[in-house]
């Protein structure tokens, strides 16, 4: 395969993490806005409804993603997650009921779901082994660009508006303005090819008749098999991986920017200008682990990003606890955001995309993926409250504390598996469970 075409179906498919970055981001700058119009200002658990329903379908859309893939192919499933991320774009912001409102949202997050899981498995099944690591970050890199995308959008909406007019129409721009990058994915994706790996396993079905072989290898892959002995050891590292990517706790910050920078004694254009910032900082980083992930290694990148997360919420944490505000704790925020984004962010989707065998990764990585927003619905879902009753710092002591523990079980479980090929990987890993 010839590099620029390499580079150009990779970037496709990356463009799912695109979508993925925008939408999950984007109801964080809109939230001031809709609340008032849906009058859930001052109502914890339904601001919490209104945040998670997208998490909701995030896990749906990951828990069938893998079974699907193996059926039908990677190719249809991220044309079927680019309809939905037009479908929800578009529907958001044309609701004016609370509840259709949410129902939108969720279509959009069982696109995010399928996205998340496939992007990154399609980009590993199709790079060298050489430049993998940076191809599949690429996934990343994506992510963090449609997540900066989302908050200049809502900078540029958002600040200065009068306020019944944000409330009416301006979170519904913020919405609409996805619609253009989706509708260029759905049309770009028909245009990249299937994985080669799903047509190499469904090659190796036995020969039989045409409705036979195009049920594929997800006949003969269960989940049974996937939880079992054999692969328990993999299965228990992906699964921490991906669930500590979340409870990490940074993306918080991205979804209640308006309660962490209020704490530190920001108003709402202020609150705009710092996620813009954040948002810059996440891009530069992110392109540091583009060129880090191959050098350093996803071992060493994992046990930065743990550790260095730890101290800084626990200084952040104290910061709070002292009623410090100001630009010391924009600083802290933006240290915190590059850390993740040169390590946790990228790294965790390179290692879920190589740690499985080729028989099962397809239902594995969507496990892992399922498990990691049933870890972002539960982290996104509970801070209102968790914030409401420990304050920022017991919040953020407590990610803290389990960027520490994470760090001890990592340090002894997370191999590392840069610069080999999927199949050495697989023997290396496997005859160590």
């Amino acid at each position: 395969m010839k590099k620029g075409f390499l580079y150009f179906i990779c970037s496709v498919s990356a463009m799912g993490g695109l979508l993925f970055g925008y939408d999950w981001v984007v109801i964080g700058g809109a939230k001031p806005f809709y609340e008032q119009f849906f009058s859930i200002a001052n109502d914890p658990v339904m601001q919490g409804v209104a945040m998670s329903t997208a998490l909701v379908g995030c896990l749906i859309g990951a828990m069938v993603a893998g079974a699907m893939a193996d059926r039908y192919g990677r190719k249809p499933l991220l044309i079927a997650a680019a309809v939905m991320f037009t479908v929800s774009a578009i529907a958001t912001g044309v609701f004016n009921d609370f509840v259709l409102f949410n129902l939108a949202r969720f279509i959009g997050g069982i696109g995010i779901g399928v996205a998340s899981a496939l992007s990154p498995m399609y980009i590993a099944e199709v790079s060298p082994a050489n430049i993998r690591g940076r191809l599949v970050s690429l996934n990343q890199m994506t992510i963090v660009l449609g997540i900066l995308s989302a908050q200049i959008v809502n900078m540029l909406i958002g600040s200065g508006v009068e306020t019944a007019w944000g409330a009416e129409w301006g979170w519904r721009w913020m919405f609409w303005a996805e619609t253009v990058p989706a509708a260029l994915f759905l049309v770009m994706a028909f245009f990249i090819p299937e994985s080669p790996v799903y047509l190499n396993e469904k090659s190796k079905l036995t020969k039989g008749s045409r409705n036979a072989a195009s049920a594929s290898v997800a006949d003969a892959v269960t989940l049974g098999e996937v939880f079992s002995s054999k692969y328990s050891k993999l299965l228990l590292l992906g699964l921490v991986i991906a669930v500590f990517q979340q409870w990490c706790g940074t993306n918080v910050i991205f979804n209640y920017a308006e309660e962490i920078f209020a704490g530190a004694g920001y108003n709402v254009d202020g609150m705009f200008i710092n996620i813009v910032i954040t948002g810059v900082a996440n891009v530069i980083f992110t392109f540091v682990a583009l060129y880090t992930v191959e050098k350093w290694g996803r071992r060493t990148l994992m046990l930065i990003g743990a550790s260095g997360l730890g101290l800084i919420y626990l200084i952040l944490g104290t910061c709070y606890a002292m009623n410090v505000t100001g630009v010391f704790m924009v600083i802290l925020v933006v240290m915190a955001i590059s850390c993740y984004a040169m390590t946790l962010g990228p790294v965790t989707w390179v290692l879920l995309s190589e740690i499985f065998p080729n028989r099962i990764r397809g239902k594995a990585m969507a496990t892992c993926t399922f498990a990691l927003w049933m870890g972002c619905c539960t982290l996104t879902f509970s801070f209102p409250s968790m914030n409401a009753a420990l304050g920022s710092s017991g919040s953020f002591w407590i990610y803290s504390g389990i960027c520490f523990a994470a760090f001890a079980f990592l340090f002894k479980a997370c191999p590392e598996t840069k610069g080999k090929t999927l199949e050495q990987l697989e023997k290396t890993l496997s005859s160590n469970c």
